[in-house]
């Protein structure tokens, strides 16, 4: 611009006055009057300008020629004031000229160097940028530190120097800039232009020695130039530092509300990115540090802040139980896996054992201990849920699923024991102990579970009793609750098999045992429901046993025959252990329930004939039964023969012919079995039709005295069968 080349013009005239001034070294003596002058010219200039422009000398209201003058004025006194310096400094000889002549290059050509300086760092070329920017505030500083020596209280002249060398500290800030974008970009440059990154490098360890040399002459003399000591290599580590930081917490793209996997994609971004740039680091960028930087060892470092930082953040969020696991699991684990720190390229610089943690014990412990509540409660929850659900399929039309064997089952042990399975695989990606205590938790939490589920199975028995009618698949669905008793019992043991150290055993062998019970007493309690279905069916037959009816040849033993098999058809799909109790259970009751009708006293027989004709039905029916049972048990090795033998005993007594012989009949009957009562006894004699009164109470206090020889495996069974005795009813008393 107009202005500009008027500057320069001014200084070039005042430059040439000067050397006007300066031909001889004799001149130099002379400096102080020229100054002085040159001063009175100036305020004489000042004032005529004053008066032409009828303005008051300010800064604001300044017009070109003002601002001329004073660049101009600037300038001279920078001369003079050098001048006066080097008068005092050399004793006139040539190289006080020399120095004096390389001074006045030097302002003269300070905006021009100043113009290529800024042009070379747009350019990219930062090393030679800073070599001129070096001469010029090496200039300045020597001029500076002369004047100080001169005049140390002088401010007035060092504000002078200062004012004219300004545009460099702007300069100073703008190549400042450049090496940062560098140093920000530093893990990107390295890769594609690490000349860059090591120019740089260069350029810091120029100004921390020049910053080391001001020092030392600060601590000698007490001066240091302006803007000293720069501290280039604390703020590069300062922006690494903050460039680690932004790095790491610029990796959450998502929050919960968009993305549910948010936490596990953040912490994944993290350890790809943390792990690529120290491999980047430790590959590329060390070599292009001076070895004191410890350039890698120091990034390790920042980035073990930021990431410490980071994770405190996350573990002060209200966080979800699986965001939790995430949380540790990253923390505890991913942190020191091969996958991060303990890759294998990144030692032995990196020691994970020497790694400090990423938070402190304290937090890990409250994240757990929130974990296992949360934890708690939605077990809890799942398990009622699935209950509910089981409960509904109880009361479809269509039979349930068989496993591959073909027993019934539903789907409740599966769900359950795979939530399980679920949780103890997350908590053994923390630890050994969580993964304990977890189990624990399941077990205790199922313990409770299956008091429910027996009270659930309970309450079905009895709205079915209601009406038996409905649910249609009641039969079906018992004995998918029995065997799914079965499936949990296995699956108990599997569970601690895989998840539970042999040393910690004992700690669950008692809630172990609870469970086993209520399982048991569950499937019981469903066999015995079950046979109480087949029993309801039964009893018309039953009730047709011992009657005249059946003396003239009733089929009732038949139908009941045809009815337990057919039962006992669905019950196939019972799973073998309850199985094996069942078919025991029905033969046995089938027996009592055949001795109770013999003990109702239905009938009496009335002559020998009749006798022979009943006892030889009893005796064919209980080769019925025998049959029926055997077909029942095959293949259980179950025997059960001994149940058929009492009807067929109890047939030889009514059978009899020769009275005499009877009390010896029963006493063999009682000492093999020897629940038998009194009150069964006179049953049995009414029932066969011919005992007086007074027999029967001879028979009966004998046998009182008589030695038992029961077969040690007999169960005994009169102890269930009541007789009706003939009371006169209450109400005629």
């Amino acid at each position: 611009s107009t202005m500009e080349e008027t500057d320069r013009e001014a200084v070039a005239t005042a430059v040439q006055r000067v050397a006007g001034m300066l031909q001889r070294p004799d001149q130099l003596d002379k400096v102080e009057q020229y100054r002085r002058r040159e001063a009175r010219k100036k305020a004489s200039v000042e004032a005529r300008l004053k008066v032409q422009s009828g303005i008051n000398l300010s800064v604001s209201g300044s017009s070109a020629e003002e601002l001329l003058t004073s660049q101009a004025v600037l300038l001279l006194r920078l001369i003079f004031e050098y001048l006066k310096i080097i008068s005092i400094k050399l004793f006139k000889n040539n190289s006080c000229s020399r120095s004096l002549a390389f001074f006045l290059v030097l302002l003269l050509s300070f905006p021009e160097i100043v113009r290529e300086t800024h042009d070379l760092i747009e350019r990219g070329e930062l090393l030679q940028a800073h070599r001129k920017l070096m001469d010029l505030e090496c200039s300045r500083d020597d001029l500076m530190y002369e004047q100080y020596r001169m005049d140390s209280k002088n401010t007035h002249d060092m504000n002078l120097i200062h004012t004219y060398f300004g545009d460099m500290q702007k300069l100073s800030e703008e190549l400042a800039k450049q090496l940062w974008m560098v140093v920000q970009r530093s893990l990107v440059t390295v890769r594609r232009d690490p000349t860059l990154l090591v120019s740089v490098v260069r350029i810091i360890e120029r100004e921390e020695k020049i910053d080391r040399r001001m020092l030392d002459r600060k601590k000698q003399t007490g001066f240091i130039p302006p803007g000293r000591p720069k501290k280039w290599k604390e703020k590069m580590f300062n922006i690494l530092e903050r460039t680690v930081s932004t790095r790491i917490e610029g990796t959450q793209a998502d929050t919960r509300e968009s993305d549910k996997m948010w936490l596990v994609r953040h912490l994944e971004i993290i350890r790809k990115y943390v792990l690529d740039d120290l491999l980047v680091a430790k590959t590329l960028l060390d070599q292009c540090f001076p070895p004191h930087y410890d350039i890698f060892n120091r990034l390790l470092n920042m980035y073990h802040q930021a990431l410490a930082t980071r994770m405190q953040e996350l573990a002060a969020e209200d966080l979800e139980a699986n965001e939790i696991v995430s949380l540790l699991t990253w923390v505890l684990n991913t942190y020191t896996s091969a996958e991060m720190m303990g890759n294998s390229e990144l030692s032995p610089e990196v020691d994970v054992n020497s790694l400090d943690a990423l938070i402190s014990q304290n937090v890990v412990d409250q994240l757990l201990s929130k974990y296992m509540s949360t934890l708690t409660s939605n077990i809890i929850g799942w398990l009622r849920k699935a209950l509910e659900t089981d409960k509904k399929d109880w009361i479809k039309e269509t039979e349930p699923e068989a496993d591959q064997d073909g027993y019934y089952q539903t789907t409740l042990p599966a769900i359950v024991f795979q939530m399980f399975e679920q949780n103890l695989q997350v908590a053994a990606q923390i630890n050994e102990d969580l993964k304990t205590k977890v189990l624990v938790l399941c077990l205790q939490q199922m313990n409770s579970f299956l008091t429910r589920y027996k009270d659930e199975a309970q309450l079905y028995k009895e709205d079915h009793l209601r009406n038996r009618q409905y649910p249609q698949c009641y039969v079906q669905y018992m004995i998918a609750v029995i065997n799914n008793c079965q499936t949990f019992k296995e699956s108990i043991i599997s569970l601690k098999r895989k998840y539970l150290k042999s040393d910690m055993e004992d700690t669950l062998s008692i809630s172990h045992a609870n469970m086993d019970a209520t399982l048991d007493v569950i499937a019981k309690e469903g066999c015995s429901s079950l046979l109480d279905e087949v029993f309801m069916d039964l009893e018309p037959h039953l009730n047709e046993l011992m009657t005249k009816k059946w003396l003239m040849g009733s089929n009732a033993v038949g139908t009941i025959c045809v009815t337990v098999e057919d039962y006992f058809n669905d019950f196939a799909k019972i799973k073998k252990p309850y199985k094996k109790t069942m078919t025991l259970e029905a033969h046995r009751r089938v027996v009592v329930e055949y001795i109770r009708a013999i003990m109702l006293k239905r009938i009496s027989f009335k002559n020998a004939e009749e006798r022979k004709e009943g006892a030889e039905r009893m005796i064919k029916e209980a080769e019925q039964f025998r049959f029926l049972f055997k077909k029942l048990a095959a293949g259980s090795g179950e025997d059960t023969e001994g149940l058929c033998d009492i009807i067929e005993a109890i047939a030889e007594v009514i059978k009899l012919t020769d009275p005499s012989l009877l009390y010896l009949e029963v006493s063999t009957l009682v000492s093999k079995y020897p629940d038998i009562r009194d009150d069964h006894i006179a049953a049995l004699l009414t029932v066969r039709g011919d005992a007086s009164r007074d027999m029967k109470q001879t028979i009966i206090e004998t046998l009182d005295q008589g030695p038992s020889q029961p077969n040690p495996n007999y169960v005994p069974i009169f102890k269930e069968i009541t007789v009706p005795t003939l009371t006169v009813p209450k109400l005629l008393k």
